[in-house]
Order: C-alpha cells, then structure tokens, then sequence
C-alpha cells in the first residue's frame, strides 16, 4: 500500500519526504564487556527514532488537512443540494402557477359563453309562445278546413287489402 504522503504535492505546505535512516554501524566482535558511565551512555537510535517521529507528525497534519478538505468540500455539497432543491421547489411552485394560469383563463372563457346563454326566464318565455302559437296554428288549419294536409295516421287493427 502505498502512502498518500510520497506522491508530489504543490504549495506551502508540501513537505519533502524525510530521508531513510541510515543502518546501525556494525559492532565489533564480541570482547569482554565494559561498563559505560549512565551518564554518556547515548542510544544509538534517537536520531532516526526522532526522524520518524516528524515523518509521523507530517503525516498526521496531512491527515487533519485532508479531513478539513472533506468537511469543506462536503459542506460545499450540502450547499449545493439545498441550493438545487430550493430551485426545484421554486420551478415547481412557477409550473403551478402557470397552470393555475391556464386554468383561470379556461374558466373566464367559459364563464363568457356561459353568460351568453339565455337565462331561465327567457326558456319559460319561449316555451309558452312555442306553445300557444302552436295552438293557434292547429286551430286555424281545422277552421280552414286543411286537414287533408296533414299527414294520415295509421289506426291499430286495419289491414291494407
């Protein structure tokens, strides 16, 4: 696997990759040991001990930037998707409106030619003169003798021969 810290990276923060330690010089062959004073004893392996240690620590504020980096950026897309849904409410909200729109003027047009039509006094008015002139009609036409005009109706039970 490898690490995210070896690829090159731009920018103030890029730091250069810390050199590999160098091995332990070899020991000499084994001789009688001889005590050391405690006080200039020196470990042999504090310098690449500490050298790890600072590779550590970059690495971790690698880590913290990336982290801020994703909290930035998944802020950054919370943002955006309620930016994205309030536009969506608000196309859905003009959709309505503009069917709301049509709807009205559908209603005004039929409203118009409902108005046009005649009223029920008018229907009552109509029917009565339909009916009397009507009357007057079959009157004048028995008076005048012209049932011959009318048209014969056919009686139940006659046969033609």
């Amino acid at each position: 696997m490898t690490d995210a810290s070896q690829g090159t990276s731009s920018g103030p923060a890029a730091v250069p990759p810390a050199p590999r330690p160098a091995p332990p010089p070899p020991t000499a062959p084994a001789v009688a040991p001889t005590a050391a004073p405690a006080s200039s004893a020196v470990p042999s392996h504090a310098l690449p001990a500490n050298q790890l240690f600072d590779q550590l620590a970059r690495i971790e504020d690698k880590c913290s930037r990336i982290e801020d980096k994703y909290a930035r950026s998944e802020a950054l897309l919370s943002r955006v998707e309620d930016k994205v849904e309030n536009a969506a409410n608000r196309m859905n909200e003009s959709a309505r409106q503009s069917d709301l729109a049509a709807l009205r003027t559908e209603m005004r047009g039929l409203a118009e030619r409902t108005r046009r039509l005649p009223g029920t006094g008018a229907l009552v008015l109509t029917a009565v003169i339909t009916a009397i002139l009507t009357v007057v009609l079959m009157v004048a036409v028995q008076r005048l003798n012209l049932d011959r005009l009318l048209p014969q109706r056919a009686t139940i039970g006659t046969t033609a021969q």
